[in-house]
């Protein structure tokens, strides 16, 4: 284990170059800025690494990097490309669509020798699909076009943990989590000390993720940790969301609930003081696994990799976090 995971507020993950095969391709969203994609593809040479672009990742069809057939093209040759990692230009809508026309068993494989898959946000629907049609790990974490093409230099906590996942390096993360107040009556704090070992850890975003339930491509968990985290969505909208899961049975399976960022939503003067803090009080009342926050991952520079389907063990102490993995 790292001796640094909790010096910062956030996640810390060691820096150790070494030159790897990334294969860039667009599964979903067409590429908005052209720039930021040449500048990702740029920073990742820069580093050392052999960068292959697939050969339609600059497609457009309406919203979309290519239709549907062309999206799936690009997926079975990244499956193909015998990459260390492939690596999304960008994610935003498409993957939900085109799940039955996924090759899950080429996907499994190709992750068997050694292909990473990365991605977030509708990457989810990939990453879930993958998990309850195969039982395959892939890794939540940054797009091409948003994490590495910015115009400063890239988060350098994301970037390490990049690295990381690149070198066989990465064992876990580390973060602390929001500062609450113990309850009023009990005077409990608002996270228990918790140790959970060997759960499979699973999610990624809520919104995509609640539409994919009642699918066959919604894993079913039992036992597991749930991380979840989104963009531009109310408090009330993310509560409707997670009582989707709840009423579903999905959140009683679960032995943690993990809420990573929530970012870009509004307030109304209505709200009367409702906030995700309601939402979170309001999801401890329901549920008996403990549920975390601030875990460094979602729509915000500075994100952590997580390995979606894998065995992981989760430790909480005060308001330190622990989600390990390298040694169980």
């Amino acid at each position: 284990m790292h001796d640094h995971l909790h010096d910062h507020d956030h996640s810390q993950c060691d820096h150790d170059h070494g030159p790897r095969h990334i294969y860039i391709y667009s599964p979903a969203s067409a590429v908005r800025d052209k720039a930021a994609f040449r500048r990702g593809i740029a920073r990742l040479k820069a580093l050392g690494h052999e960068v292959e672009v697939d050969a339609d990742a600059l497609a457009t069809h309406t919203r979309f990097a290519g239709d549907d057939a062309t999206r799936l093209a690009a997926i079975h040759r990244a499956a193909a490309s015998g990459a260390d990692l492939a690596l999304i230009s960008r994610a935003a809508y498409g993957f939900t669509r085109i799940l039955p026309g996924i090759q899950y068993k080429k996907v499994a494989k190709a992750i068997e020798r050694g292909t990473r898959f990365v991605g977030m946000s509708d990457f989810t629907a990939f990453q879930s699909a993958v998990l309850a049609r195969t039982g395959a790990t892939t890794w939540a974490g940054p797009s091409l076009e948003v994490d590495w093409g910015v115009a400063g230099e890239p988060d350098d906590i994301m970037a390490a943990c990049f690295d990381d996942l690149l070198t066989g390096h990465g064992e876990g993360t580390g973060w602390r989590m929001n500062h609450e107040k113990p309850h009023a009556v009990t005077g409990k704090p608002a996270v228990p000390d918790v140790y959970v070992k060997s759960a499979t850890l699973w999610g990624g975003n809520l919104a995509v993720l609640t539409s994919l339930v009642g699918t066959p491509y919604f894993p079913q968990v039992k036992g597991g940790i749930l991380f979840l985290e989104d963009i531009s969505e109310h408090p009330y909208r993310v509560e409707r969301m997670l009582t989707q899961l709840l009423h579903a049975g999905v959140l009683a399976q679960q032995k943690a609930v993990v809420l990573g960022q929530f970012t870009q939503y509004k307030l109304a003067p209505h709200d009367k003081g409702f906030k995700l803090q309601t939402v979170v009080d309001w999801l401890r009342s329901q549920i008996k696994a403990p549920v975390l926050t601030n875990l460094p991952f979602g729509h915000v520079e500075t994100k952590v990799l997580l390995p979606v389907g894998a065995t992981v063990s989760l430790s909480v102490e005060a308001r330190d976090a622990l989600i390990y993995w390298g040694h169980q």
